[in-house]
C-alpha cells in the first residue's frame, strides 16, 4: 500500500496536542459502550489491536480483565508513556509507536475509539482496507464512530452511516451499525456502535 502522508499522521502534530492538553477526545477512562462490549468477551487469548489508542484506557481495562494479548498503537510516544506510567505492568513490546498504515501483523479483533474520526476524509477508505488486511480470517473490527456532520473544527471527526458503509462494505460483513444506546452523556445521540466481520477471501 502506498504510504499516506497527511498532517493527522504526524507524530509532532499529536504530541503537541498532548503537551498542550488539547485532548478533548480523552474522557479519562474506558468509555461505557466499549466496557460493556469487552465484558461480553469469553476468549482471553484474543489478539487485540487498539490503533490510534491515545492514553489507551481500553487496553488497561482489557489487561486487568486477563486479556494479555493486547497491542496499543499510536504515532505519538507521549500517550504510550502515559499508559506505561499509569500501568507499569503493561508489556513494552506491546506498545507500538507506529503509523497505523505501517503495522505488519495479524489480529483477531481491532477496537476503534476516536482514531478513525481523526483521519483525513480521503484516508478513510484506506483505513477500512488496512483494517481488513490486519485481521485474521473471520476477524472483527468493532467500536464507535461519530454520527454528526463534518465541520471546519477538525481534524475531521464526523460522518454518516451511509458514508461509513461505502468505506467498509467492500471489505466487511456489516453485522451491527446502529445508534449507540449507552454513550457517555456528552456523546449521547452522536455515536454509532459497529461490529464488522472481515469478508472471506
Amino acid at each position: 500500500m502506498k504510504k499516506i502522508k497527511k498532517h493527522s499522521f504526524s507524530s509532532e502534530f499529536w504530541s503537541q496536542r498532548y503537551e498542550q492538553n488539547q485532548t478533548g477526545w480523552d474522557i479519562g477512562e474506558i468509555s461505557t459502550p466499549l466496557k460493556h462490549y469487552i465484558d461480553q468477551f469469553k476468549d482471553k487469548e484474543l489478539k487485540i489491536l487498539i490503533p490510534g489508542a491515545g492514553n489507551a484506557y481500553e487496553a488497561e481495562y482489557l489487561f486487568k480483565q486477563g486479556f494479555k494479548n493486547v497491542y496499543v498503537a499510536d504515532i505519538s510516544k507521549k500517550p504510550l508513556r502515559n499508559l506505561k506510567t499509569r500501568f507499569p505492568d503493561f508489556p513494552d513490546e506491546q506498545l507500538l509507536q507506529i503509523d497505523f498504515f505501517d503495522i505488519e501483523d495479524s489480529f483477531d479483533l481491532i477496537l476503534e475509539q476516536t482514531f478513525f474520526c481523526a483521519l483525513p476524509v480521503d484516508s478513510r477508505q484506506a483505513y477500512a482496507k488496512k483494517s481488513a488486511e490486519l485481521l485474521k480470517e473471520n476477524g472483527i473490527l468493532s467500536g464507535l464512530l461519530f454520527s454528526f456532520p463534518l465541520t471546519e473544527n477538525g481534524p475531521p471527526f464526523g460522518g454518516s452511516e451511509e458514508e461509513y458503509l461505502t468505506y467498509f462494505s467492500p471489505y466487511f460483513e456489516i453485522e451491527i451499525l446502529e445508534a449507540c444506546y449507552n454513550s457517555i452523556k456528552p456523546r449521547q445521540g452522536n455515536e454509532l456502535f459497529f461490529k464488522f466481520k472481515k469478508k472471506s477471501a
